[in-house]
């Protein structure tokens, strides 16, 4: 059971990582988040002792969200059909978003990783392990015909991983469904993924 600090400190979380994921990390204040929680700074700062601690929560959170749901979307009955799920669970989630938002891990990479190196070696965590992820799947999917195998896995994983992000970015701008479709559908016809 959850107790009122536990629930302060989640709906903390929760309102700031909103706010992060629509206004950006340097144009969210703490101002922001207290008006947005409802809660007295004091009380902010007994859960996360600043704007930093409280962006790597965040953060740690969505990654730990990120993996889950790779490990859920990474799987089929073969290895590309475990790859046409994960895209089509991308596809979801992006349109259950209303193609708002976009990627907290693409955006903080963009935003901060130049700026403070606790949130480029942390990014850098997330997407090596997302592609490691790939990898394994692209790899089984070689072996068994299902994708291309005249270059490397983990070529391909990245290949994955790059364009996916910039998908999710173009969708971002346009809003658009099926700008989104023919990007996946790109992804596939580029890594040979048979049907």
């Amino acid at each position: 059971m959850q107790t009122k600090g536990d629930l302060t400190r989640e709906k903390v979380l929760s309102e700031a990582a909103r706010l992060f994921h629509q206004k950006g990390f340097g144009a969210t204040s703490i101002n922001d988040v207290v008006a947005a929680t409802g809660l007295k700074k004091g009380s902010l700062y007994f859960h996360f002792n600043g704007k930093d601690a409280l962006a790597l929560a965040i953060l740690e959170k969505a990654k730990e969200e990120f993996l889950k749901f790779l490990d859920l979307s990474l799987s089929g009955a073969t290895p590309g059909e475990s790859l046409r799920h994960f895209f089509q669970g991308v596809l979801e989630k992006q349109k259950s978003s209303g193609f708002v938002g976009g990627c907290i891990f693409g955006n903080t990479a963009l935003e901060m990783s130049d700026k403070d190196q606790r949130f480029s070696s942390f990014i850098k965590e997330v997407f090596t392990e997302w592609v490691e992820k790939l990898q394994r799947v692209i790899s089984d999917a070689q072996a068994s015909g299902e994708v291309r195998n005249d270059l490397p896995a983990h070529f391909l994983a990245r290949h994955v991983v790059s364009t996916l992000e910039g998908c999710i970015m173009l969708a971002r701008l346009e809003k658009d469904e099926k700008l989104f479709k023919n990007c996946l559908k790109s992804i596939e016809i580029l890594i040979g993924l048979k049907e």
